[in-house]
Parts: C-alpha cells; sequence; structure tokens
C-alpha cells in the first residue's frame, strides 16, 4: 500500500491498481509503462515537479509523449517562470523517488496542473507511487484528488 493508493481508497473513488516488473536498469518510467502495461501513450501521465518563480515547488502533470511546457505551467500557476526541480528536492518534498512521483498522497500537496488531454480519456494511468506500480483512474477524479488545475501545458 502506498499513500497514493491510500488517498484514492480514502476519497472512495474508483480505481485499479496495475503492477508490473521494473527493470532497474532503465530511466524512461514513462516508456516502461507504455510498453509493460500496453497503454496509449496520451494516456499515461508523468508527475514532473517543477519550481514556478514566486510559488514555490509544483507538479505539472502529462501524457508521456510529451514535454512539460514549463512557460505555461507557471502561467497556469500565476508565475512568470518555472524551471524543472532537483531530483532530490522533488523527491524530499513528495517523499516519492523518482520514477514513482505520483500526484496523489504527497508528503506536502503541491500546486499540480493536469494537462487539458487528459480529460478526452475515459481513465489515465498515474504513478501509484513506486517504480512498476500504476493507478487507472478517471482523469476528473485525478483533478479532484490532486486539488489540480487544468490547462494546456503539455507541448509535443
Amino acid at each position: 500500500m502506498t499513500p497514493a493508493i491510500n488517498a484514492a481508497k480514502k476519497a472512495g473513488v474508483h480505481f485499479t491498481v496495475h503492477e508490473y516488473e521494473h527493470d532497474p536498469g532503465t530511466t524512461a518510467f514513462g516508456e516502461e509503462v507504455v510498453e509493460k502495461l500496453g497503454q496509449d501513450p496520451g494516456r499515461v501521465l508523468k508527475t514532473l515537479v517543477a519550481a514556478v518563480e514566486g510559488r514555490g515547488l509544483a507538479v505539472g502533470i502529462v501524457p508521456v509523449d510529451t514535454s512539460l511546457d514549463l512557460k505555461a505551467l507557471a502561467a497556469a500557476l500565476g508565475g512568470k517562470r518555472a524551471t524543472m526541480a532537483d531530483v532530490a528536492e522533488a523527491e524530499r518534498a513528495t517523499g516519492y523517488v523518482a520514477g514513482g512521483i505520483s500526484p496523489l498522497g504527497q508528503r506536502k500537496r503541491l500546486p499540480a496542473v493536469v494537462d487539458e488531454t487528459a480529460l478526452a480519456w475515459e481513465t489515465v494511468y498515474v504513478s501509484a507511487g513506486r517504480r512498476g506500480l500504476q493507478l487507472e483512474l478517471a482523469p476528473g477524479d485525478l483533478v479532484r484528488l490532486a486539488g489540480a488545475r487544468v490547462a494546456a501545458i503539455a507541448r509535443a
């Protein structure tokens, strides 16, 4: 059980946990999920931690086949610019390890923005809080549980 799974249970939302054999030699975590679970890369979301000027740390949740548009993330949160957070800083703030950072159940809930394309899917996949574990849930539930805003923050 992870804090992300506990958060989903506590909220009473419908979700499914998917486990797969994580390859410890890979750092392409999102692509690994797509391959191992056989899902569309637009449906599998990665949680990226960024430092937004004047706002502190925040998370951008985008499809694994896209990049996080840092300027768009900053704008969605009322900041001017953003930079990717240091991995150690992201891990300390969320309580998760890189490749397993979930938008749910973070040590300190960071402001979050979900890319608008996620809403096109009936369900989406996000990290369940560790490598090799994914949480499938409705995008509306993801937005609500993460306390997220929805905006165009992904770029191809």
